[in-house]
């Protein structure tokens, strides 16, 4: 690593170094989660079944982009660890292995798409639901069989990461994002000589931007990270550094394939209760990733620099850095509580909602939303067990919220409630989660953070 970048994360003050290193991913973060409002705006002028299909694809793409960022996760952390040790073929070697296994993981996800879209789509519609059901089967078949663009992105912008180059990763997620944005009316509804594609309009113009932003995240590497270098000749698969890259990332693809089943249970109660009720469902996700993906971008600042001063044995700098995640993440947050809370109704009239999703979608918002005065915590203290090799912690705070907790609340509460009285079980599971990560975050101060 060159002295420059080694003394931006060893040395910078660290409330300076997080927003340096966060503040690109955090507004390329926000352009993704414009991006996906809008995605969905455009989708909803369709009709509400296309939103609905929309909404019943989330969990097969959360399970894409989990294996996506999960992995992620373990090539961040290890190529990090490795800078801060100063050990130049460790890097290299890591970048290489997480190619490869980014290259192993396209092929599953397409796989998925050729065969498993159609099944996933009958086990959540019912009768009478096939026009949702068959949208639904041609757009997810398009986002999942052509995501190459997408794998390509997460490994080549995490390279960029892991080195401190977040400015370039901010470039590659946002011009692909505003393409979207661009591409979206134009083949859903069709502009000029361009004919109308409708839902496969949508997912067509999801693709070409991912693959735009995965092909300017692999230019800006070799052009720019001269601390990682691609080489094809005489790469061999190594199964150690494989494995270690799971050992960290695997924990983290659990984690969040696990939302991917809390979703597609949620969206088989809500089902059963009301289509209406899952297009709220869907419309809420996407506008929770606006705030959310702000603090998701900030993690993938965080956890390098903990991970480098966790190579460097620094424990004061891993701390402070901790400190100033928990400020910043509280904050947004806060934001998004008054947001949901105050303004339910202006934040669902962009999905140009039926009258009875208006009354659905406002209690729900405004109930949901006391969750977020608790995952703030739990989001940054999972990242902080992440960049120490504790991903495994987050795994089981995941599982419990989202399994244990989440979807038997759910369930109970409809039988009880019905759809008014389901969404409370979001704060119960985010209370259950506070207590966990809290024993959890015990542990690891006295397995690893005493120890340095």
């Amino acid at each position: 690593m060159d002295n420059t970048k080694q003394n931006k994360m060893g040395v910078m003050p660290e409330g300076k170094l997080l927003i340096s290193m966060s503040l690109p991913m955090m507004i390329s973060m926000l352009v993704q989660a414009c991006y996906n409002i809008v995605d969905s705006v455009f989708v909803s002028r369709i009709s509400e079944d296309a939103l609905t299909a929309v909404s019943l694809a989330f969990p097969l793409q959360t399970l894409m982009i989990a294996i996506a960022a999960g992995t992620g996760v373990g090539v961040n952390a290890l190529v990090s660890r490795a800078l801060g040790e100063q050990n130049k073929e460790r890097v290299n070697k890591v970048a290489m292995n997480g190619v490869f296994v980014y290259l192993l993981s396209y092929i599953f996800v397409a796989l998925i798409g050729v065969f498993a879209v159609k099944p996933f789509y009958e086990i959540q519609t019912k009768a009478g639901q096939e026009n949702i059901m068959n949208l639904g089967v041609d757009y997810l078949q398009i986002v999942l069989i052509c995501s190459f663009g997408i794998f390509g992105q997460f490994i080549f912008e995490r390279l960029l990461q892991s080195t401190g180059r977040t400015f370039f990763t901010m470039i590659s997620q946002t011009i692909g994002a505003v393409i979207n944005i661009i591409l979206d009316p134009i083949f859903i509804f069709g502009l000029g000589p361009v004919p109308k594609m409708g839902i496969k309009g949508a997912a067509i113009a999801t693709v070409l931007g991912q693959i735009v932003a995965g092909c300017v995240a692999f230019t800006w590497n070799q052009l720019k990270n001269h601390d990682v270098e691609l080489k094809l000749k005489g790469f061999r698969p190594d199964s150690r550094v494989i494995a270690d890259i799971y050992k960290i990332g695997f924990p983290s693809i659990i984690m969040q394939s696990i939302g991917s089943i809390m979703t597609t249970g949620m969206n088989m109660i809500l089902m059963d209760l009301s289509q209406t009720a899952a297009a709220v469902f869907g419309a809420y996700f996407k506008l929770q990733s606006f705030f959310f993906m702000p603090l998701f971008g900030m993690n993938n600042g965080m956890i390098p620099i903990v991970a480098f001063n966790y190579g460097a044995r620094n424990k004061k700098r891993m701390m402070n850095t901790l400190k100033y995640g928990y400020i910043i993440s509280f904050c947004f947050m806060v934001a998004g509580f008054v947001g949901f809370v105050v303004f339910p109704d202006k934040l669902l009239l962009i999905f140009k909602p039926s009258a009875n999703m208006m009354a659905i979608g406002v209690k729900a918002l405004r109930i949901i939303a006391f969750h977020y005065l608790i995952a703030w915590y739990c989001i940054i203290t999972g990242s902080m067990f992440q960049a120490v090799g504790k991903a495994v912690y987050s795994m089981y705070v995941s599982v419990a919220r989202q399994l244990v907790v989440l979807l038997p609340a759910a369930y109970i509460l409809a039988k009880i409630g019905g759809v008014d009285l389901i969404w409370w079980s979001f704060p119960i599971a985010e209370l259950m989660s506070m207590c966990i990560t809290t024993i959890c975050f015990i542990q690891v101060k006295k397995k690893v953070l005493d120890k340095i």
